[in-house]
């Protein structure tokens, strides 16, 4: 049970237990391994153009639930199904994590403890390989490799759907998005440290010599620093 305080209101955000890795008897897309602190989620690699959109848009953010509930669908690298994203809040905890603040703000910095975040991807000799995320990205203009990115364990700002009931909802879980590159969601679990300025001359795409067809079964792993 995780509470976090708002101007004037309590908001109790309660979860089940999460399984550990190595813990069968509870199959799960979203599982703890606390000896090397990390949390590791099944996602799949994402369409990059939904056949009701005419373009293709720039990735913004890394991890959203599938169309039509994830609303950031258009514009991520993976899809994450059966898991919301307070558990993966709450999973972050449980490697004794503190959530800090996530930002729109223009001049103002997300807050909270930086976590590595990596792709495991089948590799060459029919293994995996894991890599850090930004080299999962390509800047659009240049063809050059992602800039390396902190990332912050933020949490989500809550958000009362309706307006007639006191009831504050974990804002992520409303859209659906996990990790955010730009700050421009604060409905996110984690972002990374670019600014609202640079959002608006670095343009990324997915690395397409990298990546396995869209579709396919991958994990996304959220390491605490030690």
């Amino acid at each position: 049970m995780t509470s976090r305080i708002l101007p004037g209101i309590v908001v109790t955000l309660v979860l089940a237990a999460l399984p550990l890795i190595g813990d069968d008897s509870v199959p799960s897309p979203l599982s703890i391994d606390k000896a090397k602190k990390e949390v590791v989620i099944a996602c799949k690699i994402a369409p990059r153009k939904l056949p009701n959109l005419k373009e293709t848009y720039p990735i913004e953010v890394i991890a959203t639930w599938p169309a039509p509930k994830g609303q950031k669908a258009h514009e991520t690298i993976v899809t994450i199904e059966s898991v919301k994203p307070s558990e993966v809040h709450k999973a972050l905890e449980q490697l004794g994590l503190k959530s800090g603040r996530p930002t729109k703000e223009a001049g103002r910095k997300p807050e909270g403890p930086e976590v590595a975040v990596l792709l495991e991807i089948p590799a060459s000799d029919g293994k995996t390989q894991r890599v850090p995320i930004e080299q999962a990205l390509v800047q659009i203009k240049t063809g050059k490799a992602a800039p390396a990115l902190k990332w912050h364990f933020t949490g989500s700002n809550f958000r009362e759907p309706d307006p007639e009931k006191d009831d504050k909802v974990y804002g992520a879980d409303l859209t659906g998005t996990f990790l955010a590159v730009f700050p421009v969601t604060d409905d996110t679990v984690l972002q990374s440290g670019l600014s609202t300025e640079e959002e608006k001359s670095l343009k990324l795409e997915t690395n397409a010599k990298l990546l396995p067809k869209e579709g396919t079964a991958v994990k996304l792993i959220l390491q605490a620093k030690k």
